[in-house]
């Protein structure tokens, strides 16, 4: 991975056009998270990381695979700070880095299964294809 976490830190918050200094820590991003017993590092706390440029921890916790994408913290927020965005910009950076950064159109077919919901293939393309 690269060590040049700032510079990560600025692409991340490019990538995810979230401002993580709006927020006030209430938590309340948290309470929403269906997730949460699941994850290491918790929504608010994943927002406070990313501010203060923390982002090892972050990039090598499974908190960033466990996120659902389900968007509970984003509704939640009374200050739209929309911590998903910013748990997406880092997994989608893991990703990159590790060279697995690209789902194209032409492997959807493949993936395709009567039983699996149409939600997870758009969710897959959204995760994958930035």
């Amino acid at each position: 991975m690269t060590t040049n976490y700032k510079e990560q830190a600025e692409i991340i918050l490019q990538m995810s056009g979230v401002n993580p200094l709006k927020c006030m820590q209430c938590g309340k991003c948290s309470g929403a998270c269906p997730a949460y017993d699941a994850m290491e590092y918790h929504p608010h706390q994943f927002v406070s990381m990313v501010r203060r440029g923390n982002l090892e921890p972050l990039m090598k916790s499974e908190a960033i695979y466990n996120c659902l994408s389900c968007f509970a913290c984003v509704e939640r927020c009374p200050r739209d700070v929309k911590p998903a965005k910013l748990i997406e910009a880092v997994r989608l950076t893991v990703i990159r880095e590790q060279g697995m950064n690209k789902l194209k159109p032409e492997q959807i077919p493949c993936l395709m299964d009567e039983n699996l919901p149409q939600q997870a293939l758009v969710s897959a393309f959204r995760k994958y294809s930035k």
